[in-house]
């Protein structure tokens, strides 16, 4: 039997055990837990310079691992960012290469009085290219997802249930992600006896209207925690089984908007903070709700956020998980200016240019820390450039499996492509032996933007239009130099003929 076939057959059974390398059988395999948040922009973090924002917990992260200066999202946008992580591929290859909703035709459905979709998600992972978490599956892993899915819509053919997830918690759709308080969440877990993707009602949120009504603030179901509680739980019942390897997927959604949450000290503290507020008058079709203090809803979330990070890892510490545990914590790219939110407040010093739905560098620049006591040197700050895609090499690197990428790839298909280059030598101090990208590369049909980075090189595209930087002393793109240096422009554009394929939903213009 074909190899992908068997392999779809034992992840569909949960049998996947037969397909397991032997390094499983000899070595005990780390655990994972990736932690990757929404809209998070490169200098919200204290331990990357932010002023007005506290994150101790995660600051901490960084003084005990290692920091990357020089990582990248896959996009400089949600659903296709998580795609180049969970296929390895770039956004010139990847399927999902956009936001593409498939909820808007679906029928209305009411929970109380307020309408909802019956169906909701995005644009589904392409089935013929294996995901991270089948990977993981392969190699003997327990997994969890909890957070924002954005890889499928509800009954598609590419949901966590049928992408190797065994537990799963969150939003299916990253559009009902908007609202902080919803009509309902999704889950998968086959030990409560779900079958599928379910919805969970959210019976105390539902007696009250939508986001922008009078009574929203009445809600009292905070997804965010919801999603929080489900994961530890998760943790919980996987420190009962040390012998048994696990990865965790924790995509939270802060602190993308709406700028919307308790009104506890966390969200106190900052509003007696910030004196010069913003207010936001809301949207009820992006179901962001308004606000009269966005600095300090903005603030509050990501403290919020770096609070969950530090119960994650205090759990590890407690319960002897902490030094066969690699724990990740990054964003899915820049930051958003929706919903009231401000990143120029928030980033004064203007290191970066450009934000989210930009392939300037502040829109897929992103924090990026690495801690696992005892293999990644703390303390570390480093420059290497990594982008998304490298993920999937650089886990299979460190949990043993070997032949990546060959034994992954579909044969049934002309080109399955594989973009990443493991970063692993570089976690574990092994920088000599350290292969480096010869070029990045990205794309984004919506603002019709394509970049390469090449070296110090730095090519944005722009509806065509080729603007070239030098970040060794532009790290802000602010002089384009491509008139100088047309040899280097040309080369960079061959690079985009050479790795863009066509795409019929997610079209871009070609330089």
């Amino acid at each position: 039997m074909d190899r992908n076939i068997l392999r779809n057959i034992l992840i569909l059974t949960g049998s996947t055990a037969a397909l397991a390398p032997t390094y499983a059988q000899t070595t005990r395999k780390p655990n994972i837990i990736y932690i990757m948040c929404d809209d998070m922009g490169y200098g919200d973090l204290g331990c990357y310079g932010q002023h007005y924002i506290s994150t101790p917990c995660i600051d901490q992260m960084a003084r005990e691992g290692m920091r990357f200066t020089q990582a990248y999202a896959g996009s400089p946008v949600s659903a296709p960012s998580r795609a180049c992580l969970m296929t390895g591929q770039h956004s010139g290859h990847t399927w999902v290469r956009g936001n593409k909703e498939h909820w808007k035709s679906s029928p209305i459905i009411y929970y109380g009085d307020n309408a909802d979709h019956t169906q909701v998600g995005q644009e589904p992972y392409d089935t013929a290219h294996i995901i991270l978490p089948e990977v993981l599956k392969l190699n003997g892993y327990t997994t969890g997802m909890f957070g924002k899915w954005a890889g499928g819509y509800e009954g598609s053919t590419s949901t966590p249930k049928t992408r190797g997830i065994d537990e799963y918690f969150g939003y299916i759709c990253q559009h009902q992600a908007h609202a902080y308080y919803p009509n309902f969440l999704n889950r998968y877990s086959p030990s409560r006896g779900d079958t599928d993707v379910v919805r969970i009602v959210l019976e105390d949120n539902i007696r009250y209207g939508m986001p922008c009504s009078d009574t929203y603030e009445q809600r009292t179901q905070y997804s965010a925690d919801l999603i929080h509680r489900e994961a530890m739980a998760w943790l919980e019942e996987r420190a009962k089984h040390p012998d048994v390897p696990f990865a965790g997927l924790l995509t939270y959604t802060l602190p993308h908007a709406e700028l919307f949450q308790p009104r506890d000290s966390l969200l106190s503290g900052y509003q007696k903070m910030f004196h010069d507020e913003k207010s936001y008058a809301g949207s009820p079709g992006t179901m962001y709700h308004y606000t009269d203090c966005a600095h300090s809803q903005f603030a509050a979330m990501i403290t919020r956020l770096d609070a969950y990070v530090g119960e994650v890892l205090t759990f590890l510490r407690e319960h002897g998980l902490d030094e066969n545990t690699i724990v990740v914590f990054t964003s899915d790219n820049g930051p958003h200016e929706e919903g009231g939110a401000d990143p120029t407040f928030f980033n004064r010093d203007g290191l970066l240019r450009g934000i989210k739905r930009s392939t300037h560098e502040g829109g897929i620049r992103i924090p990026y820390i690495v801690r696992w006591p005892g293999h990644v040197k703390a303390g570390t700050v480093n420059d290497h450039q990594l982008a998304f895609y490298d993920v999937m090499p650089t886990v299979c690197e460190l949990i043993g499996d070997e032949g990546f990428p060959e034994k992954y790839v579909n044969p049934r298909l002309t080109h399955d492509y594989f973009d990443g280059i493991s970063f692993a030598p570089t976690l574990l101090g092994h920088e000599g032996e350290q292969l480096r990208h010869d070029f990045l590369y990205w794309e984004f049909h919506e603002t019709d933007m394509m970049g390469v980075r090449m070296g110090e090189w730095k090519l944005v595209v722009k509806a065509g239009e080729c603007k070239l930087y030098n970040l060794a002393d532009d790290l802000h793109e602010d002089n384009d130099v491509s008139a100088l240096y047309p040899d280097i422009v040309a080369r960079m554009k061959q690079i985009i003929r050479q790795e863009h394929t066509e795409s019929a939903l997610f079209r871009v213009t070609l330089p």
